[in-house]
C-alpha cells in the first residue's frame, strides 16, 4: 500500500513550497532528507521506511504539458533480505512505463494528494502515451550504479559473486519504481548484473533498456532471416536477405551497431542493412556506420517518393524491418517497403496501439507484425561483455547533472542532443 510519506504538519510545508508557482516539476526540497518517517508499513511489517532520498520520474511529453519532469523526496525501503539497494549513479533519460502507474511516486497519486490544498495541481495529468516521441527517449528504465548495501540473508554462498562497493546494472523487473532515485532497492540478486571496471558508468546506464531491446529484435531478426535463407538454399541461395532499420535515436543507434557485430560474428554475409533516417542529425550518424546503407525519410516528400527511394537504396522490397518508429505513418510506410511474406519488429509498447490499425494490412499484404519485448538478464550480461570489450561500440551520448533533467528532456523532445542522454546523481569516478 502507499506509504504516507509526511505528517499533516509536512504536507503544510509542503504546500507553502509550492504556492505562489506555476511550476508543475513539484520540486519538493523543502522536505529534509531527516524527515521522521512511518518505521514500518503495517501491511508489510518487513518493509521498513526510515530514509528519504531523491527521486526524478520522467512522463512522456504530450501535447499542452509545460513539464514532463517531477521530482520529489520518496521513502527509501531497507535492504530486503535476499535482495541488495544500490546507490545511483548514472541513469538513462527514459520515460516511465504505463504498468508503472501504481507507484507511490506516481504523478496521479500526488495530484490527488494534493488537491484539496494545491486546486492548480488538479489540473495536471499524466500525459504518458501521447504527444510527441523523439527516438532517443523511450520507454523505460535504465540505471548503474554501486551495491550500497547486501540483505541479511545474503552469504558467501548465495552472493552470486556480489559484494558491497561493485559496479553492477540492475535489469528492469517488475516492480521496478515509476521514476530514477538516489537509492534503488532491489528485491533479488538475480537483477543485478556486474560491470567490469574499463566499462564507464556512462555507457553501462544504456545498456538495461534500450541497447537490450535492440538487442532483442536483432536476435528475432535473425531468426527470421535463418528461415528465409533456408529456403532459398535451393532456389536462390545468392540472394540476400535485406533488413531494414527504422528510425536513428537511441533503439536504432544500438541497433544497427548490433546487428553488424551480430550478423557478422555469426558468418551471415549475404545480410544487406539499410538505415531509414527519420532526422537530419540521425542521417550523419548513420552514415558513419561501416557497411550499412542509409536513406533519408525526408516528411517533406509525398509517401510514395519515400517508399520509392526507400526501395532503390535497399535494392528492391526488404525482408525484415525493424522499426523504432512510434506512429501509424511510420509503420504503415515500413510495410510498403517490405516483400511479400515480409516481418516488421516493433516494440510491445507501441505494437498494443497499433496493431489493431494494421491487422487488415497485414493480412492483405500476407507479412506478420511481431511485437518485441525486453531482453532477458542472461543477453544483458551479454551485452555487457561485447560494449565492455568494444566489439560493439555505443552510440554517442552526452552526460548531465539530475538537476537539469527537466532542460535535458526538452532538448532532447527538440531533438537538440545526438543520441543519448545520461543523468548523473553522483560523482564517484
Amino acid at each position: 500500500m502507499p506509504v504516507d510519506i509526511c505528517s499533516q504538519q509536512q504536507h503544510t510545508n509542503m504546500i507553502s513550497s509550492l504556492s505562489g508557482t506555476t511550476d508543475t516539476s513539484l520540486s519538493l526540497n523543502a522536505l529534509s532528507l531527516t524527515s521522521a518517517l512511518p518505521p514500518t508499513d503495517p501491511d508489510h511489517p518487513h518493509h521498513n521506511m526510515n530514509k528519504l532520498c531523491r527521486q526524478v520520474s520522467i512522463e512522456s511529453p504530450g501535447p499542452g504539458v509545460k513539464n514532463c519532469v517531477f521530482n520529489f523526496f520518496v521513502p527509501i525501503e531497507d535492504t530486503p533480505a535476499h535482495g541488495a539497494r544500490i546507490k545511483i549513479v548514472c541513469a538513462g533519460a527514459c520515460y516511465r512505463r504505463r504498468d508503472r502507474a501504481n507507484s507511490i511516486t506516481s504523478v496521479s497519486s500526488v495530484s490527488s494528494e494534493l488537491s484539496d490544498y494545491c486546486p492548480s495541481v488538479t489540473s495536471m495529468s499524466s500525459p504518458a502515451h501521447q504527444g510527441i516521441r523523439e527516438g532517443s527517449f523511450f520507454p523505460g528504465f535504465e540505471v548503474a550504479g554501486v551495491i550500497e548495501s547486501l540483505g541479511s540473508e545474503i552469504t558467501e554462498a548465495n552472493n552470486c559473486g556480489l559484494r558491497i562497493g561493485q559496479r553492477v546494472i540492475v535489469y528492469p523487473f517488475d516492480e521496478t519504481p515509476a521514476g530514477y532515485a538516489e537509492l534503488l532497492v532491489v528485491p533479488d540478486l538475480k537483477y543485478i548484473v556486474p560491470i567490469p571496471d574499463n566499462l564507464p558508468m556512462e555507457e553501462a546506464a544504456m545498456l538495461p533498456t534500450g541497447a537490450l531491446l535492440a538487442m532483442h529484435a536483432v536476435f528475432k531478426a535473425q531468426a527470421v532471416v535463418t528461415e528465409i535463407l533456408n529456403q532459398r538454399a535451393e532456389t536462390d541461395p545468392n540472394k540476400k536477405c535485406k533488413i531494414l532499420i527504422v528510425g536513428t535515436g537511441g533503439l536504432a543507434l544500438w541497433a544497427v551497431r548490433i546487428a553488424t557485430y551480430h550478423f557478422a560474428s555469426t558468418g551471415a554475409h549475404n545480410v544487406d542493412i539499410t538505415v531509414a533516417s527519420l532526422r537530419d542529425e540521425g542521417f550523419r550518424l548513420a552514415t558513419e556506420i561501416k557497411n550499412v546503407s542509409v536513406v533519408q525519410w525526408n516528411e517533406c516528400l509525398y509517401e510514395p517518393q519515400l517508399i520509392e527511394r526507400t526501395k532503390d537504396v535497399c535494392g528492391g522490397p526488404v525482408d525484415v524491418v525493424i522499426d523504432f518508429g512510434t506512429t501509424s505513418r511510420s509503420l504503415h510506410r515500413s510495410m510498403h517497403c517490405l516483400s511479400k511474406g515480409g516481418v516488421v519488429l516493433i516494440s510491445e509498447e507501441v505494437a498494443e496501439k497499433l496493431l489493431p490499425k494494421f491487422s487488415r494490412l497485414s493480412n492483405e499484404y500476407q507479412q506478420e507484425i511481431i511485437p518485441i519485448s525486453n531482453g532477458t538478464v542472461e543477453q544483458l550480461a551479454e551485452l555487457v561483455e561485447l560494449v565492455a570489450s568494444r566489439k560493439i561500440e555505443p552510440p554517442p551520448y552526452s552526460v548531465f547533472p539530475c538537476e537539469q533533467a527537466a532542460e535535458v528532456i526538452q532538448k532532447l523532445i527538440n531533438s537538440e542532443i545526438p543520441g543519448r542522454a545520461i543523468l548523473r546523481f553522483h560523482d564517484i569516478e
